[in-house]
């Protein structure tokens, strides 16, 4: 073989395969999926959403969760065997469903709730779809209220309503607000979890707005009798008392100023007539003494 510029020189091939046979980067894409399957097992129950990207990522619970390993994104055309958290169920989660969500587990539908003529439900969902009861929101973007939940408290709610809080408090422990959920619906989620089917669920749901609509037109009775706002700004009225009685006084000062003005002119103009009257008197009584006196030298002389 002749050697220099001249020789053959067979391209050498670099083997990227592992020692399973497989190439180097698909050995990592399944080692991902590895490591993102080993994070989702550490949760007790499957977990499953259909995301549409109508949320702010940052802001996502439901792409929070996803990064964490702990739910599994699905397809449109998918469907799902546990219970399905959706705006298309025809009935509420009910503690009856426990044996659904231990075996199958639960999914949402990751949505905006300005969007949902967008979303193919008829493509997606499955055979357990679920509406949830009246619940209060705790997240950052709805806090307060009612219905607007986001998907890590839908998932949490639907835990806790089939009497496994122990589930709902691991997913929600995720978020700085989560548990807040929980403390702000305690008393509304201990109600459900004392009903049976979603029957009673839902008159368990009809009873609590009920309570509430009392309780609200009872304030509104009470404010309209007492509300400090319905009599209007008090420190003004107040004020404008302060003012009137402020002037009441100034003016009875005046007026009494005035009488007493008027009383003094009164009193000198009184006093300057009996002065003069006086003086008129006594130039009466010298003319009468004048008199008198020329009279006896008059009958002396004669």
């Amino acid at each position: 073989m002749a050697k220099g510029k001249n020789k053959c020189q067979e391209p050498r091939s670099r083997s990227h395969k592992g020692a399973n046979g497989h190439s180097s980067r698909t050995n990592n894409k399944r080692m991902e999926v590895k490591h993102i399957d080993s994070k989702g097992r550490n949760f007790p129950a499957k977990l499953a959403m259909w995301d549409f990207d109508h949320c702010d990522p940052k802001r996502c619970s439901g792409k929070k969760l996803e990064r964490l390993g702990l739910i599994k994104s699905l397809r449109v055309g998918q469907k799902f065997q546990g219970i399905v958290v959706s705006p298309n169920g025809k009935t509420v989660v009910c503690p009856d469903d426990k044996t659904i969500v231990e075996e199958n587990g639960a999914s949402v539908v990751e949505c905006s709730w300005a969007r949902l003529d967008e979303v193919p439900f008829s493509k997606i969902g499955g055979k357990h779809e679920r509406l949830l009861p009246y619940l209060v929101a705790a997240n950052q973007v709805n806090y307060g209220r009612p219905w607007r939940l986001n998907c890590v408290e839908a998932l949490a709610a639907c835990f806790a309503i089939v009497g496994r809080m122990d589930w709902a408090t691991e997913l929600l422990s995720n978020f700085s607000w989560g548990l807040g959920f929980l403390e702000l619906n305690k008393e509304l989620l201990e109600v459900y979890q004392q009903c049976t089917d979603h029957k009673s669920v839902k008159a368990a749901e009809e009873s609590w707005l009920k309570k509430i609509e009392d309780e609200a037109q009872e304030r509104k009775k009470q404010a309209q009798e007492t509300d400090i706002w319905m009599m209007g700004n008090t420190n003004r009225r107040t004020n404008s008392s302060n003012n009137s009685s402020d002037y009441e006084h100034s003016q009875t000062d005046e007026e009494l100023s005035d009488h007493s003005h008027y009383s003094n002119d009164n009193l000198s103009e009184v006093t300057d007539r009996t002065v003069g009257d006086d003086q008129h008197y006594l130039r009466e009584n010298d003319s009468l003494d004048q008199k008198l006196s020329n009279f006896k030298i008059d009958n002396i002389s004669g």
